[in-house]
């Protein structure tokens, strides 16, 4: 009996193995896929801004300049 025991919890933590690679793993590759998809919009909105910035200050520091 005890053997048929341990036999059942071999094959449970082998089925719970394989439920984490078929289910777990994949779940784990598209959140850190989607983590990253969303680091790399938010970088490209940070230097869009940072352009925008950039140009608006040079759009005021020359009409200040023609204004002298």
């Amino acid at each position: 009996m005890k053997e048929a025991k341990d036999i059942i919890r071999i094959v449970g933590i082998i089925l719970l193995g394989l439920f984490v690679i078929v289910v777990v793993v994949p779940l784990v590759f598209a959140a850190a896929g989607i983590a990253l998809v969303a680091a790399i919009k938010l970088a490209v909105l940070l230097i869009k801004v940072a352009v925008t910035l950039a140009v608006i200050y040079l759009v005021l520091a020359g009409v200040r300049a023609l204004l002298k």
